[in-house]
């Protein structure tokens, strides 16, 4: 009976003893996957909050005017997102009157070319505010022409943030301000972004309700 006793005894210390081994070895390893595993989710939700964040940057388009711009095709916001900003602007139906001053301007190259730059692009309703007269003859004369559409260009792209209480130089030349907040924006005092933050390959677009006319 002792010598039964003692061999239960024994096989149940060997048994423990494996648990106890085996427990352990669970214990040094699984802190260690655990910590991969958090790792790992912590980088995949690091990836995709900043995923969201880049999208959200550079999709913020605002502004009621921003419905006259194509859903898809090359006049959409992708679209123009591919290409230069007269090329962008030729593609856009409500900019068409601004791309024919552009042409009459020789300046689609000038822009095209540009690095980083910010556009108030008037829109067709924008120079239909000014008599058809006046406008006949701002589109003849190429040196005139070329100072108006110039001063419409600031160096930088210009998130809306900066717009808020801004002062620009342009490359015309003379000074450009803006001030507002939200989704509400003028420029100069009285010309209101009616689409703004549109991105080109090159550019960051605001498209404005009235023609800006440098002193």
């Amino acid at each position: 009976m002792i010598r039964k006793s003692t061999l239960t005894v024994t096989a149940a210390a060997a048994a423990l003893a494996f648990g106890l081994t085996a427990c352990g070895d669970m214990s040094e390893e699984d802190p260690e996957a655990a910590s991969e595993n958090t790792s790992a989710e912590e980088t995949a939700g690091a990836e995709d909050t900043e995923s969201e964040g880049m999208t959200e940057t550079a999709g913020e388009n605002f502004g009621p005017g921003c419905a006259a711009v194509p859903e898809d095709g090359e006049g959409s916001f992708e679209g123009m997102a591919d290409d230069p900003v007269a090329t962008a602007a030729s593609n856009n139906p409500a900019l068409s009157t601004l791309v024919t001053a552009v042409g009459e301007a020789d300046l689609v190259d000038t822009l095209n070319s540009a690095e980083d730059i910010t556009v108030f692009a008037p829109a067709d309703d924008a120079f239909a505010k000014i008599p058809e007269e006046d406008l006949n003859a701002l589109l003849a004369d190429q040196e005139q022409l070329t100072e108006v559409l110039t001063y419409h260009v600031v160096e930088g792209r210009q998130a809306p943030a900066d717009l808020e209480d801004g002062t620009f130089t342009s490359l015309q030349g003379g000074e450009v301000t803006t001030e507002g907040s939200g989704e509400e924006f003028t420029v100069n005092g009285d010309s209101a972004v009616v689409c703004g933050n549109v991105q080109t390959a090159n550019a960051t677009v605001y498209i404005v309700d009235t023609v800006l006319m440098p002193e």
